[in-house]
C-alpha cells in the first residue's frame, strides 16, 4: 500500500450532460487511499453520475478521471479495481446467496476452489454463512444489503463505490448497517466513496464530505469543518439539526455589530469591510441560551415545543422572527407555549453571510 497522503481517486474540471439537462459541471476533488469520503447532497445534484463515472458505466463529456495516479478518463470498467453497490440491491434472484457471491469471481474466471474459500471468508465477516443456500428473496431487507455489499468485496476493489445503499432499509437495519459499513473499512484500510442525501449517515460516517449542489462541489472538509464554518448558507442548511437559524440583518457602521429585527446584535469579530452590507445572521440552535432578563437578552415568547428525549427543541418568538433553541429536557419542562423567555445569542457563534450571494463574510 503506498502512504496515506496518495490519493486513490481524483476528478479534475469532469463536467456530464445529458441534452439540457447538467448532471456535472466542473467537478473537482480527490480522495486519499484509506478514506471513507461522502458525496452528500439532495436528489439530481450529481452524486450518482458521479460514481457511474468513476466506475466507467458513463464517460464524462471533459475533464479526468485518475485512479492511483492512472488517466482512466476513457479506460474500459475492467481493471480499474473499482466494485460499485446500488441502491436497488441488484441480486439475481434465481441465484442462491452463494451463487450471487461467486458470480463476479466466475466472470473473471477465478478458480473453482478459490471461489469456494473468498465466498466462505465473505459470507463469514458479514454473517451470511448460515443463508448461503437461500434465495435473495427469502432474505430480510438487511440480508440482502449484506449480500449485495459482499458481491462487491468478494472482488477485493481498491476503490468501494456506495449509491445511497441505505435508502431501501428501515430506521434500525440503517443504523446497524451504518456501524457494518465502518466497522468493515476499519477491517480492510479500504478507499470507500459513499454518496447519500441523508445527514446523519453522512456525517456519521464520513471522514471528508464533499456537499453538491447543481453538479459540482459547494465545500469539502471534515464533519466539524463542515458545521463550524460553512462557506455559505446551502451548506450552513445542509449541515447540523435542528438547521441553522436565519436572520435578515445589516452590518451595523461600528463594523462590530449587527442591526436585526431582535435589535442590534454584537458579534466576536471585524465587519468594517461589510458596514453597511445587507446580511444574514447564522446561529445554530445549540447556540442560542436561556437568561436572565438583562444585557444581551432578546424578549421572546415561547411559541411550540418539540420534545425528542433527552433534549427538546424550543421555537419561541422575537421580534416577528422564529428561532429554534436546543434545550436539554429538564430545562425544556418547564416551559409551555405562551411563556416569556430571554434569550442570549452566543457572539462567538455567531455566522454571517451575505444577503446578495449567500457567501459567509470572513
Amino acid at each position: 500500500m503506498s502512504s496515506a497522503n496518495s490519493n486513490a481517486l481524483s476528478l479534475s474540471h469532469v463536467s456530464k450532460h445529458y441534452g439540457k439537462v447538467r448532471a456535472l459541471e466542473d467537478m473537482s476533488f480527490s480522495v486519499a487511499e484509506g478514506k471513507f469520503f461522502v458525496l452528500f447532497g439532495p436528489s439530481s445534484v450529481g452524486k450518482t453520475t458521479t460514481l457511474r463515472m468513476i466506475a466507467g458505466l458513463v464517460p464524462p463529456d471533459s475533464g479526468r478521471v485518475e485512479i492511483f495516479g492512472k488517466d482512466v478518463t476513457h479506460a474500459p470498467i475492467a481493471g480499474r479495481g473499482v466494485s460499485m453497490v446500488f441502491q436497488s440491491f441488484a441480486l439475481y434472484p434465481h441465484l442462491s446467496v452463494f451463487e450471487n457471491l461467486a458470480y463476479p469471481l466466475r466472470e473473471e474466471k477465478v478458480a473453482s476452489d478459490e471461489i469456494t474459500k473468498r465466498v466462505n471468508e465473505t459470507a463469514a465477516m458479514l454473517k451470511l454463512s448460515h443463508r448461503l443456500e437461500r434465495k435473495p428473496n427469502t432474505l430480510s431487507g438487511g440480508e440482502q444489503q449484506r449480500v449485495a455489499l459482499g458481491r462487491s468485496l468478494i472482488r477485493r476493489p481498491k476503490i468501494l463505490l456506495l449509491d445511497e445503499p441505505l435508502t431501501n432499509l428501515d430506521a434500525k437495519l440503517r443504523h446497524d448497517m451504518r456501524a457494518e459499513l465502518k466497522r468493515l473499512h476499519r477491517q480492510f484500510g479500504l478507499t470507500i466513496v459513499y454518496a447519500t442525501p441523508d445527514e446523519l449517515e453522512a456525517l456519521s460516517m464520513g471522514e471528508e464530505i464533499a456537499v453538491m449542489r447543481d453538479g459540482h462541489v459547494v465545500q469539502r472538509g471534515t464533519p466539524d469543518e463542515l458545521y463550524e464554518n460553512p462557506a455559505d448558507t446551502y451548506v450552513a442548511g445542509k449541515i447540523g439539526s435542528p438547521h441553522m437559524n436565519m436572520i435578515a440583518a445589516t452590518v451595523a457602521k461600528d463594523g462590530k455589530s449587527l442591526d436585526t429585527p431582535l435589535g442590534t446584535v454584537a458579534t466576536a469579530r471585524s465587519l468594517k469591510s461589510a458596514s453597511g452590507e445587507k446580511a444574514l445572521l447564522g446561529i445554530r440552535p445549540n447556540d442560542i441560551v436561556l437568561a436572565e432578563k438583562g444585557k444581551g437578552a432578546i424578549s421572546s415568547k415561547v411559541h411550540m415545543l418539540e420534545p425528542l428525549g433527552d433534549v427538546t427543541v424550543v421555537s419561541v418568538e422575537a421580534g416577528g422572527e422564529m428561532l429554534r433553541i436546543v434545550l436539554p429536557e429538564n430545562k425544556a419542562s418547564k416551559l409551555k407555549p405562551g411563556d416569556a423567555a430571554n434569550v442570549v445569542l452566543d457572539p462567538d457563534r455567531i455566522h454571517i453571510f451575505r444577503a446578495s450571494s449567500g457567501q459567509a463574510i470572513a
